[in-house]
């Protein structure tokens, strides 16, 4: 027979679940008088699903010495409540906690008790039942209040809630730059000179809030809108070598002179499992080729454009309207992705500038006004990317675009890889080879490479070191030297929503001109994610 007065006792402070256990062994001993009742029967936890099967508590094994008696309060009597995957027997819990546990074998065993007719039930075993419940009443009255409260609660937030279909997901990125160069002053690809004098430092940002929205589950309507404090020209690299990719990739794609617009609105959606299709008014090419665990997200790692895409694989990278899948058969190694976008869809004529354009495209065609638009119109992308990534550690992509760009054809080609080492060394790069009709200079072949390092957890957990060297347009036509640029950055999580990291940006022949001397800049970057 349960001891009462030992068992109050050890409910004063903090026990182990086994212990507890071993006191609802007593109360096995009582149960096993009675047969179990239907499972319809049996009273539900107050906050979670009821266990019914010991197999569902990963953490319990067979060998386990209590393992039969917690079996049968499971499966036969349903007094184990309150858990999800795990029993984890070893660690403390509270007395609220066995209350809750305690309250609902109570009230199987009351129904049990209330459907014997045969007077077997003793008064002893009545009188330890009821002295049980009283001693955990006000555990238990606590437990009922709180349930109540949190019922109220979740009604209210129920009837004032923003969308059932709708969550706000948001980034701010607040950022102070600077930066010089050697010598007398800096010149473009075509000779004119950009700057003789050092830019002022400058505080840029970025804010935007996304309307994620799911109306069953596997799709995705999203909506951003965003601001910008005045696009590549809001930072001491882009004023100094505008061309070639040097301007802080999140200060390019917000929109400019301050206004709030539509950054993103497209809809995405899974006829199955392996396949993924979306279509948009506004969307962007690198979102859908040429991912990189290490070098993709300016918000997170680096910064300079070419080393968050390959430069010269997106000749329209801006606002662009059309489509993209994702295609990966039987979710193995392989996978396809194609995307098709133009960059004035929504213009049926040929007249005004067309945007969306990569920034080396103006270099190629200062004069060129474009042809005709619409949505299979001048200027448009197609693209197309295998990727095989047999396991995490590993991934190969091989990349294919054409299309024209101001009314010329373009033809790229691009490859991507990487490999990660243990679980926080990892090393990738990028290769483009490419033909462009009719520029300025000519029928020309760039071609652009970049390799990197990224170390994880470095000094502090959630920490990314990353450093890479690159050239973005390599063209003998173009200037008489190759503009080498390099990027090293720390990333410091402050919190799970706030991450500050310092760069170094440093530019070689800025836009392949040896006459220019070294471009330097530094930024302090600070993302504050809700």
């Amino acid at each position: 027979m349960l001891n009462y007065t030992a068992a109050t006792n050890i409910y004063q402070k903090p026990i182990t679940r086994t212990i507890a256990l071993g006191i609802s062994l007593l109360l096995y001993l009582l149960l096993a008088k009675y047969p179990a009742k239907a499972e319809t029967e049996i009273s539900e936890a107050p906050f979670r699903d009821q266990i019914t099967s010991v197999d569902e508590l990963s953490d319990v094994q067979p060998s386990d010495w209590a393992f039969k008696a917690l079996q049968s309060l499971i499966e036969r009597y349903g007094c184990i409540a309150g858990y999800n995957s795990n029993f984890r027997g070893n660690r403390a819990i509270t007395r609220y906690e066995f209350a809750a546990g305690l309250n609902t074998c109570l009230n199987n065993i009351n129904q049990l008790i209330s459907s014997v007719t045969d007077g077997s039930v003793k008064t002893e075993e009545l009188t330890t039942l009821k002295k049980l419940q009283q001693e955990f009443s006000t555990e238990l009255s606590i437990l009922q209040e709180r349930v109540n409260t949190l019922q109220a609660h979740t009604a209210s937030l129920e009837s004032q809630q923003f969308s059932t279909t709708t969550k706000l997901q948001g980034q701010v990125i607040m950022s102070v730059n600077a930066g010089g160069f050697d010598g007398k002053q800096i010149i473009d690809s075509n000779g004119r000179e950009l700057a003789d004098t050092n830019p002022n430092p400058t505080v840029i940002y970025r804010a935007g809030v996304d309307l994620n929205t799911s109306f069953h589950g596997t799709d995705l309507l999203k909506i951003r809108v965003e601001t910008g404090s005045g696009g590549a020209l809001d930072n001491a690299a882009g004023v100094l070598e505008p061309n070639f990719g040097s301007s802080l990739d999140y200060s390019v794609k917000p929109p400019v002179d301050r206004d709030m617009v539509i950054g993103r609105l497209y809809y995405t959606f899974k006829p199955n499992s392996d396949f993924i299709v979306s279509i948009g008014p506004d969307i962007r090419t690198t979102d859908y080729l040429d991912r990189n665990s290490y070098a993709n997200r300016s918000f997170l790692d680096f910064s300079t454009q070419p080393f968050v895409n390959n430069f010269i694989l997106f000749p329209v990278s801006g606002p662009a309207s059309g489509g993209a899948v994702d295609w990966k058969p039987g979710q193995g190694a392989f996978a396809l992705r194609a995307v098709y976008a133009v960059a004035d869809a929504a213009n049926p004529s040929n007249t005004g500038r067309i945007t969306g354009a990569s920034s080396f495209a103006r270099l190629l065609y200062p004069n060129s006004p474009g042809g005709d638009r619409g949505l299979f119109g001048d200027s448009y992308q197609r693209s197309v990317e295998i990727e095989y990534a047999p396991t995490k550690n590993f991934a190969l992509r091989l990349q294919y675009s054409s299309g024209e760009v101001f009314n010329n054809r373009f033809d790229v080609i691009g490859a991507n890889f990487e490999l990660t080492l243990g679980t926080q060394f990892g090393i990738f790069g990028r290769y483009g080879y490419s033909r462009f009709d009719n520029t300025v200079f000519g029928d020309i072949e760039p071609n652009y490479w970049m390799a990197g390092v990224s170390l994880r957890d470095l000094f502090q957990e959630g920490a990314i070191f990353g450093v890479a060297v690159g050239q973005p347009f390599i063209d003998s036509n173009i200037g008489d030297a190759t503009q080498t640029s390099l990027e090293a950055f720390y990333n410091y999580p402050l919190s799970q929503n706030i991450r500050i990291t310092p760069s170094v940006q440093v530019i070689t022949n800025a836009g392949n001109q040896d006459s220019n001397g070294d471009i330097v800049t530094s930024t302090l970057r600070t993302v504050f994610s809700f």
